[in-house]
């Protein structure tokens, strides 16, 4: 695999050898993701179309990459494979993605994070949001950033857009239920599905019995239960930090991707926020891997593995 150095010694530019072997390798996870979703019968075995020799097979349950293909498209398809892995009946897949600090922000005092990580980690989630079935938000990420949650920066499918939204806070002119880009879906408790229906229509309304229980927390099995029924198995929750902490100390993410960008932020918003622990063997320890994404580091947490230390 070549290099060449850019814009500094700090910047490194993949040679045209690994960019066209991760150009070859991202049609074949958008067909992997595809055949979880529809597939019957045998799984295909996927060819690179510029080599035959490169590709990549099913085997229990997992997609693999075979052939020589360079280091840059492996660091590529390791996090990205167990997104296309088979998923049990009656299961679901939940990846956690959050973007933060050094020290542990997602965004200033003020909520402002607009310029937080580059551009290669905002591909990966783009790339995230096409592999996935479904992406999530909360209020409080719908009100402050409206959203778009589309894959404008990768070749793929949009996923449908649910917004988590208990108190009907999001206001009904939001760009998600109006632009009309992709299907969205408010979730909500089946006791609000009238007024949830006036504010956005009802064909946009997920109403789940026994969302919320008696003392105000989302009940995500529910919640996940009622995304099946309409064919969403993997869903990416993107935000925000209040969200993705609830979902990761209910034990319902799957995965984590913390996308940790060169920047120190001081007093801000933080991102992980578990309940408080006495000692560090009573700490969560996935198994982790690291890669690189432009200046920023992504952090792939594997959270069915993950056991006090």
């Amino acid at each position: 695999m070549t290099f060449e150095l850019r814009n500094g010694p700090n910047i490194l530019a993949l040679g045209r050898t690994a960019a066209q072997a991760c150009e070859a390798l991202w049609p074949l996870l958008l067909q992997a993701a595809d055949w979880r979703r529809h597939g019957r019968g045998p799984a295909p075995r996927l060819t690179a179309v510029h080599d035959p020799r490169l590709g990549m097979h099913h085997h229990d349950g997992q997609w693999q990459l075979h052939g020589a293909w360079p280091m840059a498209a492996h660091e590529l398809a390791g996090p990205l494979l167990p997104l296309v892995a088979d998923v049990p009946a009656d299961a679901s897949r939940v990846v956690g993605q959050l973007g933060q600090s050094l020290d542990g922000q997602v965004a200033t005092e003020g909520g402002d994070s607009g310029a937080l990580n580059g551009p290669e980690a905002l591909t990966h989630l783009h790339r995230l949001r096409a592999l996935c079935d479904a992406v999530l938000v909360g209020t409080g990420t719908a009100v402050a950033d409206n959203p778009r949650l589309t894959t404008r920066r990768v070749n793929g499918p949009h996923p449908t857009r649910v917004v988590l939204d208990v108190h009907l806070r999001v206001p009904p002119e939001s760009g998600l239920f109006t632009d009309g880009i992709a299907p969205t879906l408010l979730a909500c408790d089946e006791r609000d599905r009238a007024r949830a229906a006036e504010r956005v229509g009802g064909h946009q309304v997920l109403a789940v019995p026994g969302l919320v229980d008696d003392r105000g927390q989302v009940v995500w099995p529910a919640l996940l239960a009622r995304l099946r029924e309409r064919g969403l198995a993997t869903v990416l929750v993107e935000g925000g930090g209040v969200t993705v902490s609830r979902c990761l100390a209910q034990g319902v993410l799957d995965r984590l991707h913390l996308m940790v960008a060169p920047v120190l932020i001081g007093q801000g918003r933080p991102g992980v926020q578990l309940p408080p622990v006495q000692r560090m063997s009573q700490c969560l320890r996935p198994r982790a891997r690291a890669y690189r994404l432009g200046d920023d580091v992504l952090w792939d947490l594997d959270l069915r593995g993950a056991d006090p230390s």
